[in-house]
């Protein structure tokens, strides 16, 4: 069984620092920069986020089966990143240009360029995610690479929260003395894409796919479907990666607001080397960042020792622990705000490697169970569960902040600063809990993976 080697795994993790700076500009500063610079109220875009990403859902099992049925000299998945790095740096430009316009074209122009994003999104990231099922079939070693897929994604999350307002100041100053913050915003994405674009072809050129459908095998979209419809761990993996999702969609939907209106300040810190300062709340994000960043390092020991199972379903449970505890913290507490934001995003950060490391098991799965193979559909329920759960839990907080009375850039009601404080707390740890739960059923276990893998491997050796 061929390992695979540094250079791959590195290529591989470029493809996620890529999307990870649009995810970052997406799940933190999407909904703020609707309601408090394009101009258009939160409750407004909490609908079209539910309208847009239910209509985008759709299209991740169809890119998946499309995937499936491509046939190129480059195989089925990795033409789609150089094919698509374009279209989605474009998009995710417009999506953050503000055109002169009334409110109501507005929403129409939002709708139009959020859902146009949404479809480039899937193109590239559903076979981006389904390349890492057919890069290797080493348990480890793909347990090994998400590790390395998400080091980079943290890494490309990071560099987003720590340069995203530093960007836009810089990009809004003109020499009238009066900052176009709108503009300020679509140079900094246009920054971002240029970067993404170029990240997706190196990780094209970088990477191989070495595992291929049984050679026996037809096309047939029904049958793909039908098992897939029986694939009982695949609908266990979809729902936990939803609530887990949700958990992380409204901390981070709800941090700037937190920052901007229950502490009533965005007020610079001066870090250690030189002149460059953050925001509290980008501070905030970057540290979650880099606890993310060691969880994923400390996923492949622990799922190791423990399994993947046990590993995730720990790590939620202490995660919606710590979550609850957050909400009695006050804005005089705010050393423990970025001690109680490390240790949930440490936990945080564990689940996802296993989570996609876990999709390869349940497409080997199917294989082995119905002598079948659709990596792409699988994996798009990776896509799926994203989509979904930013889905619901951006329209949350959009609703949410409604609910409470939130009215943008100015201050606010003790009741909205009370819900902002459940936004980053206790309605986030109901998801978190429920990942837990549903993890409980999934019965694909390591010790059974081996022996369906050493199975697979055998079939594959007879078929060669």
């Amino acid at each position: 069984m061929e390992k695979l080697k540094i250079k791959e795994k590195i290529g591989y993790g470029f493809g996620d620092f890529a999307s990870s700076m649009f995810w970052k500009m997406f799940s933190v500063y999407l909904l703020f920069f609707y309601t408090d610079i394009f101009g258009i109220s939160a409750a407004v875009v909490g609908t079209m986020f539910l309208i847009t990403r239910i209509f985008d859902g759709v299209n991740d099992p169809i890119m998946g089966i499309i995937a499936d049925r491509t046939k190129t000299r480059w195989g089925k998945f990795r033409p789609y990143l150089m094919w698509m790095c374009v279209p989605f740096a474009l998009f995710g430009v417009l999506t953050f240009t503000t055109p002169d316009m009334s409110v109501t074209n507005k929403i129409i122009y939002a709708y139009i360029t959020y859902c146009l994003m949404m479809i480039f999104y899937t193109a590239v990231n559903v076979p981006y995610a389904s390349l890492m099922g057919v890069m290797t079939s080493d348990l480890k070693d793909r347990t090994s690479l998400a590790s390395f897929r998400f080091i980079f994604a943290f890494a490309g999350g990071i560099f987003v929260l720590a340069t995203a307002e530093s960007f836009v100041d810089y990009f809004s100053a003109n020499d009238e003395g009066i900052p176009n913050i709108q503009k300020g915003w679509q140079y900094t994405m246009l920054i971002y894409g240029v970067i993404a674009a170029l990240l997706f072809y190196f990780t094209f050129q970088l990477t191989r796919e070495r595992i291929y459908p049984p050679k026996e095998q037809k096309s047939n979209i029904k049958e793909d479907l039908k098992n897939l419809a029986k694939n009982k761990p695949w609908f266990i993996l979809l729902a936990a990666g939803i609530f887990s999702l949700i958990f992380n969609s409204i901390r981070d939907g709800s941090t700037i607001y937190y920052f901007k209106y229950y502490f009533n300040t965005q007020k610079e810190v001066s870090l250690f080397f030189g002149d460059v300062s953050l925001t509290y709340s980008s501070l905030y994000l970057v540290f979650g960042q880099a606890a993310n960043l060691l969880g994923v390092i400390l996923a492949k020991p622990l799922s190791d020792k423990l399994g993947k199972k046990k590993t995730f379903i720990t790590a939620m449970v202490i995660a919606t622990i710590f979550s609850c505890f957050f909400y009695f913290l006050g804005d005089d507490d705010i050393i423990w705000i970025f001690i109680f934001q490390c240790i949930i995003s440490i936990f945080a950060g564990i689940i996802f490697p296993l989570l996609w490391s876990m999709y390869a098991d349940i497409a080997d799965y199917s294989e082995w169970n119905s002598g079948r193979r659709a990596t792409g559909l699988i994996f798009s329920s990776s896509s799926m569960s994203q989509k979904m759960g930013w889905t619901i839990g951006g329209a949350l907080t959009g609703w949410i902040l409604a609910y409470y009375g939130f009215e943008a850039n100015v201050e606010q009601t003790e009741e909205a600063k009370s819900g902002i404080r459940m936004m980053m707390s206790f309605l986030p740890a109901i998801g978190a809990l429920l990942s837990a739960v549903v993890i409980v059923f999934y019965k694909l276990d390591d010790i059974f993976m081996v022996k369906v893998s050493n199975e697979l491997k055998a079939r594959r050796e007879q078929q060669s």
